[in-house]
């Protein structure tokens, strides 16, 4: 965990490692949160986005999906057609799978 000085608020900030596991202080911090009612915690420093600023926002583009590996049997010309555009047929059947399932549950 780093300790910074914010200079403009005059306070010390924590910044915890991704992956490293809490400290009790940092827990008993989150815990006491967690029993406060959420009118008396200060958000000051965090005010809320505009509806404006969600317009463009697209749920789960970072997401990745876990891959698992299967045997499949395709046509030649299938394959074919995959491979024509050099490397990636593989990623390129999924993205055709994945808008078709899509398009599936939309429906």
């Amino acid at each position: 965990m780093k300790k910074a000085k914010d200079e403009k608020r005059n306070r010390v900030v924590y910044r915890r490692v991704p992956g490293a596991p809490l400290t009790a202080k940092q827990r008993a911090n989150l815990d006491e949160l967690a029993r406060m009612p959420e009118h008396e915690i200060d958000t000051s420093d965090i005010p809320e986005l505009p509806a404006s600023a969600w317009k463009d926002a697209v749920r789960g583009k970072l997401y990745r999906p876990v891959k698992k590996a299967v045997s499949l049997r395709l046509d030649a010309d299938v394959i074919a057609w995959l491979k024509k555009d050099g490397e990636g047929y593989q990623t390129r059947a999924n993205r055709i799978l994945r808008e078709r399932m899509l398009a599936d549950k939309a429906s």
